[in-house]
């Protein structure tokens, strides 16, 4: 029998790899990305505290749909919105061990269209 690769697995490996060397600080918080199945969720932290400064995700009542490109994109629209309320411009990405690509690219030029700088 022919033995699949685990994918979360290798994400997780992956995840732990790009974060020992990225870290946010207070005054580059790490915009920090996670996608389910079903939804995508965006959050920033500041690691040094270990706090999340703020956050949203495709499940918040302003967005419609749930996993698609087009909700990622608004999901990083309304971070870089709350991210401007906290004045926070530049952040440094965190694709969550994820392939930048569909959903996690979607969400980062919708960040990028709300004003963050990465």
């Amino acid at each position: 029998m022919v033995s699949r690769p685990d994918s979360k697995a290798a994400r997780v490996k992956r995840h732990k790899r790009v974060r020992g060397k990225l870290s946010g600080t207070a005054e580059c918080p790490r915009l920090c990305v996670f996608r389910s199945t079903n939804n995508i969720y965006a959050q920033i932290i500041d690691d040094v505290k270990g706090v999340t400064l703020c956050s949203a995700s495709s499940l918040d009542k302003t967005i419609e749909g749930g996993g698609n490109k087009e909700a990622a994109k608004a999901v990083g629209k309304l971070i870089a919105e709350r991210a401007k309320d906290k004045n926070i411009t530049d952040v440094v990405f965190d694709r969550g061990g994820n392939i930048y690509h569909g959903r996690v690219q979607a969400l980062a030029e919708g960040a990028r269209e709300g004003g963050l700088n990465f």
